[in-house]
């Protein structure tokens, strides 16, 4: 597939931020406004589309009015990238009143994680770049909190497209925020824990492959619909998965795994990253990465495929931004993720 790389952000630009899920800054509206805060930092304009604000409630029993201003938001000649509050747990059924030609003929930055899986997988399918990453509310609003890298990481990824990109494991992370109700734990995060790195699970030399992939949860809510890839689309792709703060069951993510290669899918990607997983023990993670193995390669004869585990991608703090659709690599030997070509156009 031939993808479309939307353009780079400079400063003055203007973004949209949008609500296609849970109306959370509704909510919580002292941690929405702290993650706009960074925006504007940036020297971004923001440009709150309806949904931005809208309460909870209405939100959930209107679907098609999030699905519009998705729509609105990619045809808004001024907005450079959209940018959703939060993510939640129906936005598959915003799916089917999406415009694909909108989207195709207005590519932009799309950037959100979680929930947010429905509409990467919506774009990608179209051919346009996408970013896996931090939402307004969870990672903008506590970047003051995490690691000065992660704050520059981002900015990085949406302003400063390169020939190549090595990402690097955070040396630290968090699980989750304290309790938002609270207004004076905006911002922070729970306490900072030390981590070891990405797991190299199995696999030798180096693989390339377009990056695809999401919350394993979101992704089984979209299996078997009319917006899941077909089986051609998963040829030579890096596929990752990252797990919810819901912290699904091992047994639930071993059905899981069960089933994506049920439907060919690892007969044909070149390489799998699984995200550290949110509220897991070390005991834990250790079960879930000997589940991983066994499933690919025990069951299903795949002992040769790279698998990388405990990446920095998802529900735990700080996250790496992953763009969908982009040419990356996977070094075995020299243990080293990297994208291969710019990620964004100047």
């Amino acid at each position: 597939m031939h993808y479309i790389k939307p353009k780079k952000l400079n400063r003055g630009d203007t973004v949209a931020i949008v609500s296609p899920s849970w109306g959370g800054p509704s909510v919580f509206p002292h941690i929405y406004e702290n993650g706009l805060t960074v925006l504007r930092e940036w020297g971004l304009t923001i440009k709150e589309f309806p949904t931005a604000r809208m309460d909870a409630a209405f939100l959930r029993a209107n679907p098609h009015v999030r699905a519009k201003d998705i729509n609105d938001a990619f045809a808004d000649s001024d907005v450079k990238a959209i940018f959703t509050s939060i993510g939640g747990d129906d936005s598959v059924r915003i799916l089917p009143f999406l415009d694909k030609k909108t989207i195709v003929e207005h590519p932009k930055i799309l950037m959100g994680f979680s929930d947010t899986s429905t509409l990467h997988v919506f774009a990608n399918m179209q051919g346009l770049i996408t970013f896996h990453g931090p939402s307004i509310m969870v990672g903008f609003s506590q970047m003051g909190s995490l690691p000065a890298r992660f704050t520059s990481h981002v900015r990085e990824m949406l302003f400063e497209p390169k020939e190549r990109y090595e990402y690097e494991p955070y040396k630290n992370y968090c699980d989750g925020y304290p309790d938002w109700a609270t207004k004076d734990t905006v911002g922070k995060v729970h306490p900072i824990k030390s981590d070891d790195g990405w797991h190299w699970l199995q696999g030798h030399g180096t693989v390339c492959g377009e990056l695809f992939g999401g919350c394993i949860e979101v992704l089984e809510m979209m299996k078997a619909t009319d917006f899941w890839p077909a089986q051609d689309f998963w040829k030579g792709k890096i596929f990752f998965l990252e797990t919810s703060e819901e912290k699904p069951p091992i047994h639930f993510i071993d059905h899981a795994l069960r089933n994506y290669v049920m439907l060919g899918v690892y007969d044909t990607i070149s390489g799998f990253m699984f995200g550290r997983a949110r509220d897991y023990s070390d005991e834990e993670k250790k079960e879930l990465e000997e589940k991983i193995v066994s499933v690919v390669a025990n069951e299903f004869g795949r002992p040769d495929m790279p698998i990388v585990a405990n990446i920095d991608v998802g529900h735990t703090d700080p996250q790496l931004v992953l763009p969908l659709g982009v040419k990356t690599e996977i070094d075995c030997e020299k243990k080293k993720i990297a994208l291969a070509e710019p990620w964004l156009a100047e």
